[in-house]
């Protein structure tokens, strides 16, 4: 890319604000005097690949470079879909074949190492494996993260991890038997859930249901809920059979 071409790129990405847990903050992985991004995770590299990097490439590139682009990006978004359709699988197998063949056109021959030849066998772990969300590693990476911040004696980590784990455990454990409590978890009172809220729930009283209206509320949903069904006829069965009814001649 020129300059120019660089310089609105980053600062399309510069501009990009996502939802609370999404991602990283964007901005702070743009460098503008660099012309950079800097500080990039697994899980940010996902979702500039999927989501930002056709948006941010828009009028910039050559037309035949961008589209190439748009659809790798495409094809990304497809494979990590929670739904995907089997008999689509073929289709998608040969998208990626003539995507990877366009880039050998454009691209000189170093760009194309071993983890861009990978993405030609993606379409293949989803046939054997199921979708791709099933199986990624984010949600363990950001428990790990977790995990570091316990740490408080370097010299002992593990011991300092189980620890500072066992006393949340404990903290939550005890919360369930008091009431009015705030459970540990996400900031409610965060600068981003003030400015989501604030209109949404003006003026709107919140109820706290007791644990036994929550229960009854609970098995009521049960109880008529279609799949649940069978079951219940199953179990009403099975107590006919052994607790039969005598009736009075």
């Amino acid at each position: 890319m020129s300059k120019d071409e660089k310089i609105s790129f980053c600062q399309c990405l510069k501009g990009v604000r996502v939802p609370q847990g999404h991602s990283s903050n964007v901005k702070s992985l743009v460098s503008m005097q660099d012309l950079k991004l800097i500080g990039l995770k697994s899980h940010d590299c996902h979702i500039l690949m999927q989501q930002l990097l056709s948006v941010a490439i828009r009028g910039i590139l050559p037309k035949n470079v961008r589209h190439t682009i748009t659809h790798l990006c495409s094809f990304f978004y497809s494979i990590c879909c929670k739904v995907i359709d089997p008999s689509k699988l073929d289709e998608l197998q040969n998208e990626i074949v003539v995507i990877l063949c366009e880039l050998e056109m454009f691209f000189p021959p170093y760009f194309f190492d071993i983890m861009v030849h990978l993405v030609v066998h993606l379409v293949r772990e989803v046939r054997f494996c199921g979708p791709v969300y099933l199986r990624w590693m984010y949600l363990v990476e950001r428990y790990m993260k977790i995990l570091k911040g316990y740490v408080k004696n370097h010299y002992r980590s593990k011991a300092s991890m189980i620890e500072r784990y066992i006393a949340e455990e404990s903290i939550e454990f005890c919360l369930e038997y008091m009431s009015k409590a705030n459970p540990i978890g996400l900031p409610a009172n965060s600068w981003h859930h003030k400015r989501s809220t604030s209109k949404c729930l003006h003026g709107v009283n919140i109820v706290s249901k007791s644990r036994s209206e929550v229960l009854q509320e609970h098995l009521y949903i049960l109880n008529n809920t279609d799949e649940v069904i069978p079951y219940i006829e199953a179990h009403k069965a099975i107590v006919k059979e052994n607790n039969p009814i005598q009736t009075e001649k």
